[in-house]
């Protein structure tokens, strides 16, 4: 069982930053993917970005550019970071951290957590 625990979230007005944060705890061996997905009302979840634990991420198009993607595996942390720059507001949604055994079985098989609301808008 892994858990999942979101921070950062809030509210911005357009052209602004946030920083997400997202702690893995309990049995996280091979868990070698970790990253974020969005919903906003109305729409499907989608990815925003994702990284493996050899540190190669992966960038949904609406955010390439704007957002960036890091993890921290020292010490035997399991934390992923998303930096978003530029915020507009359809970047508007619950933001869910996910992790799994690999980018490609995380969302279906993975873990995810509870979700952090953002909200761009002035």
């Amino acid at each position: 069982q892994v858990h999942l625990e979101e921070s950062g979230g809030g509210w911005v007005q357009p052209g602004g930053s946030l920083q997400l944060s997202c702690a893995a705890t309990g049995n996280v061996f091979g868990y070698n993917a970790m990253g974020w997905y969005r919903q906003a009302p109305g729409n499907e979840r989608e990815l925003v970005a994702a990284v493996t634990s050899a540190g190669s991420p992966n960038y949904g198009d609406s955010v390439k550019g704007r957002f960036s993607i890091s993890r921290d595996n020292t010490w035997g942390k399991h934390t992923v970071y998303l930096q978003m720059n530029d915020l507009k507001p359809e970047d508007t949604g619950v933001y869910y951290c996910v992790s799994g055994l690999s980018l490609a079985s995380m969302s279906q098989f993975g873990s995810w957590g509870q979700g952090t609301q953002v909200t761009v808008s002035s």
